[in-house]
């Protein structure tokens, strides 16, 4: 009698992990469709970007304003399109259940910035002259034994400086680095995702970045000047080579405090 009661649990229980196995499955192919549309014209926008910031994963919109993505319910996906005001969508159980809907997008009013260029006043003499041409610090170096290229950097004792920041627990590398390590992991796979790479590639705002890695634009910015690479390269690069530059520093910068613990429990070992 109490086999027989034993069997019944057991396959209830078999019944159930089936079930639930089937069901995640089916979970994580789920895809949502949409289309994007202007505020302004109700006509399809094309090239619109969307990346799904939960699942690390990205697509763009066809000639129709049509999308498909990989998302599950409570997946946010950022929109972001030139010259329109970039949007969070939620994805719902009723948008999986129901197929495609419709999204507007509102236009941006732009105005253009008044550059002021500063024009090099030549005086002849070439001592005087000399100081007044800007110098394009952008010289690399790496640390030794460590694999990459290296950091981009143009400022003195930066071997010093970025060992220091790794080390020192008060340091704000440290603090963004370690206090972020979700964030951190969606670095690997913002790499590996072709979509997200060819839009960050023509983009300049940083705005991608700073949603998927959940930091302001001067943290961003702190972060990759910590990592020692130089204004002039954090002024000029794509987010493409922003989104490499702190790819390169993290995973570098995991080697050197792992080295470091393991010293730390050598020493309290002795």
């Amino acid at each position: 009698m109490h086999i027989r009661y034993l069997l019944i649990l057991l396959l209830c229980f078999t019944t159930v992990n089936s079930y639930s196995q089937d069901n995640s499955t089916t979970q994580e192919r789920t895809r949502v469709k949409g289309t994007i549309i202007s505020s302004t014209t109700n006509a399809p926008l094309s090239e619109v970007n969307i990346v799904n910031i939960n699942q690390v994963v990205g697509t763009s919109t066809n000639d129709d304003g049509v999308f498909e993505i990989s998302a599950v319910a409570n997946d946010t996906l950022l929109l972001s399109y030139l010259g329109y005001k970039s949007i969070k969508v939620r994805v719902t159980n009723d948008w999986i259940k129901f197929g495609n809907t419709e999204i507007t997008m509102t236009e941006l009013a732009l105005a253009l910035e008044e550059v002021t260029v500063k024009q090099l006043q030549l005086t002849g003499y070439l001592k005087v002259d000399m100081m007044q041409v800007p110098i394009q610090s952008n010289n690399r170096y790496r640390i030794s034994g460590l694999p990459g290229q290296g950091y981009e950097a143009g400022r003195p004792n930066i071997a010093t400086k970025v060992l220091g920041a790794i080390f020192n627990p008060a340091d704000f590398l440290y603090n963004m680095f370690g206090k972020k390590p979700n964030e951190m992991k969606k670095l690997k796979k913002m790499k590996e995702d072709d979509e997200i790479r060819n839009q960050l590639a023509k983009r300049f705002d940083r705005e991608m970045l700073l949603v998927l890695l959940q930091v302001n634009k001067f943290d961003l910015d702190e972060i990759v000047n910590q990592c020692n690479y130089s204004k002039d390269f954090i002024n000029t690069a794509n987010d493409l080579q922003i989104l490499d530059a702190i790819s390169e520093c993290y995973e570098e910068y995991k080697v050197i405090s792992r080295n470091n613990k393991r010293k730390g429990k050598k020493k309290n070992r002795a």
